[in-house]
């Protein structure tokens, strides 16, 4: 199922490049400091729906995110067997599967530190190569898991923290960054004003059209 976006940013998404991120992109651990605390920059997207304006690019409304989708990419949807909800969205590029994802969180930040470090040494136990570097928002995580390249972003808002990742070959990794970057700052986050605990994943809601088309595939199946 293709869904129509803006032009795919290119650069640097030639094949060959290998995965490691570049050297001036990766620090030690010692990258966290009390700044990885912090709310980071809002002046520049990802937005929360009650401060943003209708900026004209296209995207699927999943409820509590709304993600842009970049032209000659699709979506996936990921069921949850047992319930029957949907587990996860998934945005397929040339360049890996990329997945957004909202989180209740303090107004003052810093989930994304507590989260980004047991990430990474939840990787590391699962034998995965781990480096922390810092990128448009803060701590970034890359690693290797056999031919399979991730990266992981997270940004800190009043309420919520949005994380996205990009998986896909090592080949493609140095061109995957600037992807997930860019949908990433293209988010729209939909938190509500219920209270929950922090760390409640949003939920993720299905537009009609997608949810009948599933059903129908579900039915035939």
């Amino acid at each position: 199922m293709g869904i129509f976006g803006r032009k795919r940013r290119t650069e640097g998404g030639s094949a060959g490049r290998h995965a490691a991120p570049e050297a001036d992109d990766t620090i030690e651990d010692e990258a966290y400091d009390d700044e990885d605390s912090e709310l980071s920059d809002v002046s520049d997207g990802p937005f929360d729906v009650a401060d943003f304006d209708d900026d004209g690019v296209p995207r699927i409304d999943l409820g509590s995110v709304k993600v842009p989708v970049p032209d000659g990419s699709q979506v996936q949807v990921e069921m949850d067997p047992e319930t029957g909800g949907v587990r996860a969205v998934h945005v397929v590029t040339e360049q890996g599967q990329i997945t957004v994802s909202a989180y209740a969180a303090p107004r003052s930040g810093g989930l994304w530190r507590e989260v980004s470090t047991e990430l990474a040494e939840q990787l590391r136990a699962d034998g995965a190569k781990v480096n922390i570097g810092r990128g448009k928002w803060g701590l970034e995580i890359s690693a290797i898991v056999g031919d399979v390249a991730l990266r992981f972003v997270g940004v800190d808002r009043p309420r919520w923290m949005l994380r996205g990742v990009i998986a896909g070959p090592q080949s493609e990794a140095a061109g995957a960054v600037e992807v997930l970057r860019e949908i990433v700052r293209r988010t729209i986050v939909d938190r509500g004003d219920a209270p929950m605990p922090v760390r409640t994943p949003l939920t993720i809601t299905l537009p009609e059209a997608v949810a009948e088309h599933i059903a129908a595939q579900q039915q035939q199946g």
